[in-house]
């Protein structure tokens, strides 16, 4: 196991601290070694608008055994107020401080600027993780996880014995975990009220949280734990009695929240005249514009995926050359979840000298990571949400407008250490239209792997489960059906075995998770490791990367007629004959040599949970038929048919789906008129990513409680 020493490699990374002010340190990263760079990190750490507040906010994790923290980002809430724990001693005797976070990005750059600032190795007393990738031992005081990976935790350790405490941080982001956890955490504490819960939100919302946690269920559904809570708390220290002590006590709250006021400068807004009919065009326009009449200061822009984003790099590429002699250097930087950690690193670092850094993102930079140095903000107003249909099963990534909580979140990324200003790309007029907030991801996404995890944990009654925003019913029988449907639920909705349980422990979607445990049924568990893990990384074809004609050509070579997971099979193992220490031959095939290697590590990860299953490694040969039976038999609710015209009609709720550009089924004819796909994302049309031709009679077949034949 490698560790990352702090001064040695210096990713950056510079989450909720102080500017430095010299500009030419700011972003750099020191050991914390010696005295000198303890004397600079314990100034630093002063100067954070949270210091002034440690001691009361220790007494109320005392006294209230969960405390709701308002605070806007850059307080140091995410990397000082664990430390304060630490400090104090909550992480002693073998316990361990837990902090979730909704994005892995988020989680990795504070573990790591929390090492430096303790000055321990990251992944001794300081550790993370994340999906598919942990840097921690079990001897770590203080770790940053995603939320989905704390559930993970609790479905082996449900009451999550080895933490005193868990904060939930950016929980005003509202992902689906972060409720889902939320909810198990209230259950946990009235069976082990020990446990502390701090829940931070940068929003005003945060009085919702105070009020759930201080709301009791129904009486018939709490268990009785035969644990009294007041025994955990402190005694009072012995007073004289007076003539108030006759009157009765206010019982006090489980929950309470705390506002702290952030450091932030006046932020100028600019909007456009009129709408934009190409928002990345605009953007390119602006950052121009901006890099040659503004002074100093860094740019962060927000597109909502990866696509847009790396069109806009492509064209600030493309017209770097127009710039007049003697003007500063644009570095264009990109932010998304589908970089590698070392790319996401990036973004922390300063600008080179005589430069400017421009960052593309998505909103990832919105709240969960501050980067320093930024005076202006280019916000598109868009981003990209899941959305999911009950109606038509349909669930897709949709591009809609931010709500006003996200653009002033966005906005305010422009001041947090001098006066700056934002650029928004839509008239002022459209503001009256906009949500307040985002509503709650659990409300509009397919909720059917929470589902599978709740019965695991042994929720068996998933409506009487105390949600704090609870989805729609539709949403829930429309989850249990699917689950039924895939074999994970028998008849009376409880899970099967073993083929529900084993697929509830898989750090993969539902579906597939069904097809890699019926792999070795099919006789393809080899080849379906392969792709279950390509699956679970982005951007493997550099099609863009300068040359689109070049990069289309080399993906040609891997090609298959049969659809896109056979491609990527393909690219796989070329990459682990020829390539797998080679970068350069990636480069020249087109291929990302990191993208690639993460898949090797988590195809590596995949095989280990086949083998505890006692499940055989078998390999199909040149036999591509039982693969495409096996994606069949569990991404069957994703079946299309094609049309005379060329675009495809989903089989069960017959929506019109296009094919997306970058399958290469894009530009041919499939040999069969069947087609399962990967994911739908809505834009001006619905698109389908990542598709594998199937028969027909395959649907009714392996999927028969969905599908069935239409007497004639």
């Amino acid at each position: 196991m490698s560790f990352w020493r702090p001064g040695t490699v210096a990713p950056g990374s510079s989450i909720d601290r102080d500017a430095d002010p010299s500009g030419a340190g700011a972003g750099a990263v020191g050991a914390v070694t010696g005295r000198v760079s303890n004397v600079a990190v314990s100034e630093r750490r002063n100067r954070l608008p949270i210091a002034k507040q440690r001691d009361a906010l220790l007494y109320l994790l005392e006294q209230h055994p969960v405390v709701v923290l308002q605070s806007p980002t850059g307080t140091g809430k995410s990397t000082q107020l664990p430390q304060y724990l630490l400090e104090a001693g909550w992480a002693s005797e073998g316990r361990c401080i837990g902090v979730t976070q909704p994005r892995r990005v988020a989680a990795i750059s504070v573990a790591q600027r929390v090492a430096e600032e303790v000055g321990s190795v990251l992944g001794d007393e300081v550790g993370y993780n994340i999906r598919f990738e942990s840097l921690s031992t079990p001897d770590t005081k203080l770790l940053y996880l995603t939320d989905g990976m704390l559930f993970r935790e609790i479905l082996v350790d449900p009451l999550l014995s080895r933490y005193s405490v868990i904060m939930i941080d950016e929980a005003h982001e509202r992902s689906t975990y972060t409720d889902l956890l939320l909810g198990v955490l209230k259950k946990i504490r009235r069976v082990r009220p020990s446990l502390r819960v701090i829940i931070s939100s940068a929003t005003i919302e945060a009085q919702s949280f105070v009020d759930f946690f201080n709301t009791q269920p129904p009486s018939a559904s709490v268990p009785s734990s035969g644990i009294n809570p007041a025994e955990d708390m402190l005694p009072p220290p012995p007073t004289k009695k007076s003539r108030w002590d006759k009157q009765e006590k206010v019982p006090k709250s489980d929950a309470v929240m705390v506002r702290l006021e952030g450091r932030s400068f006046p932020v100028e807004i600019a909007y456009l005249q009129e709408p934009t009919a190409d928002v990345v065009l605009k953007v390119v326009e602006t950052v121009f514009d901006i890099h040659l009449k503004y002074p100093a200061g860094d740019i962060l822009v927000f597109l909502t995926g990866r696509e847009e984003i790396d069109r806009c790099l492509q064209q600030l590429a493309d017209n770097m050359v127009r710039l007049p002699n003697g003007a500063p250097d644009l570095k264009a930087l990109p932010l998304h979840s589908g970089l590698s950690t070392e790319l996401q690193m990036a973004v922390f670092e300063p600008a080179p000298p005589r430069s400017r850094k421009v960052i593309i993102s998505t909103n990832v930079a919105e709240a969960s990571v501050t980067i320093e140095g930024i005076k202006y903000v280019v916000d598109s107003g868009l981003v990209k949400l899941r959305s999911f249909d009950p109606l038509t099963g349909m669930d897709a990534l949709v591009t809609t407008p931010c709500s006003l909580a996200s653009l002033n979140q966005r906005a305010g990324r422009a001041g947090r250490t001098s006066p700056g200003k934002c650029f928004r790309l839509f008239p002022s007029s459209a503001l009256s239209s906009l949500l307040p907030t985002t509503p709650p991801e659990i409300t509009r996404s397919d909720i059917s792997l929470l589902i599978l995890q709740l019965k695991s944990l042994g929720v068996q009654n998933v409506l009487r489960f105390d949600w704090m925003t609870a989805p729609s019913s539709a949403m829930l029988e429309r989850a249990l059906e699917f689950l039924y449907c895939l074999g994970a639920l028998d008849e009376e909705g409880k899970l099967t075995k073993p083929l529900g349980v084993r697929m509830a422990e898989m750090p993969i979607d539902c579906m597939m998770a069904k097809i890699l445990l019926a792999s070795s049924e099919f006789g393809c568990s080899d080849e379906i490791l392969t792709i279950a893990a390509m699956t679970s990384v982005q951007n493997v074809f550099l099609i863009d990367d300068g040359d689109s004609v070049k990069g289309e050509l080399e993906r040609r070579k891997f090609t298959a007629e049969e659809g896109d997971h056979l491609t990527a099979l393909n690219a796989y193992n070329a990459f682990v004959k020829y390539g797998r220490k080679s970068s350069k031959w990636c480069h020249t095939h087109r291929l990302n040599f990191k993208a690639l290697s993460r898949a090797l590590s988590i195809r590596t990860q995949l095989a280990k949970y086949l083998k505890r299953f006692d499940l055989p490694i078998i390999s199909c040969g040149e036999d591509h038929l039982k693969i495409r039976r096996c994606l069949t038999s569990g991404y069957f609710r994703h079946a299309a048919k094609v049309m005379p015209d060329g675009t495809y009609r989903s089989v069960r709720e017959n929506a019109i789906l296009h094919v997306h550009p970058s399958s290469v089924m894009f530009t041919r004819v499939p040999t069969q008129s069947f087609v399962i796909y990967h994911e739908v994302i809505e834009t001006t049309k619905r698109f389908m990513r990542d598709l594998t031709v199937i028969e027909q009679d395959w649907l009714p077949e392996l999927a028969p409680h969905f599908y069935s034949f239409k007497e004639k």
